[in-house]
């Protein structure tokens, strides 16, 4: 009896360990974190600071041959891997970006080319709150990146663009999903019967239109942009935060230091891919901008958190929460430049 249960232990110690992993953009450490600290393959564990620690792309997989499930494939510029790991695809995004995905989501691989196209900026009018002097850095990781993969092929795929502003594609998704409104600048298919937000497209029109007004709150006015340039705020001692914003490396995805001269002039960091907006339902939505605010000065408003509501276009009344990231010379009181991928600059 002894020695059966002495080989059942033996047979135990060597089962496979199944310890939690966890996924990209999750939480793997910092301070009074309790949760597991591994990542699951092929991400690894990044610093972010002492209070956060994120599971991210390795960096080292960029130009090794092949690129991880969710990195960047390809784009205008891009001079990494054009490769994905197996199974994952290169999938078309926009001239400037492809990105690896699962072939399941997908029903096409294109390799990014073209020229980019000229993007005219449109106006609307908003209503303006702080919400917080944030000292967190602005890179977020739950940010959706858009990957459309069937441009002009006759209805979009799982998660591409249908819709927007400019859009010239096709504004049918492929069965069995819908066409979910975002934002007067893109609409996305979805799974049919997971959101609670419009299934239309995105009108190629802005309206007009007059609400009240909390008296809390001031008029304001957003226009949108993306130059891949590095943010104002991203460089050290603009504000009092815990840290500057992120700058990543050409790719979109490495951290570079805060210190490593902006790309426009000549060094090596840029926006992050991340740094744009993300829908959550048909009343809000969460993003980043450029900003002037009436009677404060760039110390405010780096790295603090506005709400946006907006009272004219197609949006109307729809809340946007943005977090400053950057400053312009050409932005008026109160103008929130939006970083919107696709934008002119």
């Amino acid at each position: 009896m002894f020695k059966f249960i002495l080989i059942v232990l033996i047979g135990f110690s060597h089962l496979p360990k199944t310890s939690p992993c966890v996924a990209q953009w999750g939480q793997c450490g910092g301070l009074t974190y309790t949760g597991p600290t591994d990542c699951c393959a092929p991400y690894i564990c990044k610093y972010s600071n002492d209070w956060y620690s994120q599971c991210l792309t390795d960096p080292t997989s960029i130009n090794s041959g092949c690129s991880a499930l969710s990195a960047q494939c390809g784009g205008i510029g891009w001079s990494g891997s054009t490769t994905c790991c197996a199974p994952y695809v290169c999938t078309y995004s926009n001239d400037w970006y492809s990105q690896c995905l699962a072939a399941s989501i997908t029903s096409n691989s294109i390799s990014s080319t073209g020229i980019p196209t000229t993007t005219t900026r449109s106006t609307s009018t908003t209503t303006v709150q702080s919400t917080s002097s944030s000292s967190s850095t602005s890179s977020s990781s739950s940010s959706t990146s858009s990957s459309s993969s069937t441009v002009n092929q006759g209805c979009s795929a799982l998660w591409a663009q249908c819709g927007g502003i400019g859009w010239s594609g096709p504004t049918t998704c492929c069965a069995p999903n819908v066409c979910q409104y975002g934002n007067a600048w893109y609409s996305q298919c979805v799974v049919s019967g997971t959101s609670s937000g419009s299934s239309v497209a995105a009108s190629s029109t802005v309206s007009t239109a007059t609400l009240s007004i909390d008296s809390t709150r001031q008029s304001g006015v957003t226009t949108r942009y993306w130059d891949c340039c590095k943010a104002s705020c991203g460089w050290p001692g603009k504000a009092s935060v815990t840290s500057p914003v992120r700058t990543c490396a050409q790719n979109g995805n490495t951290f570079v230091d805060p210190n490593t001269q902006s790309g426009c002039t000549g060094g090596t960091a840029y926006m992050c891919n991340d740094q744009q907006p993300w829908n959550v339902s048909s009343t809000l939505a969460y993003g980043f901008a450029a900003a002037h605010i009436a009677n404060q000065g760039e110390a405010d408003w780096c790295c603090a958190c506005y709400s946006l509501i907006f009272t004219s276009g197609p949006v109307v009344s729809k809340e946007l929460i943005v977090q400053v990231i950057n400053t312009g010379d050409d932005l008026d009181d109160n103008h929130f430049d939006l970083e919107i991928p696709g934008s002119g600059v």
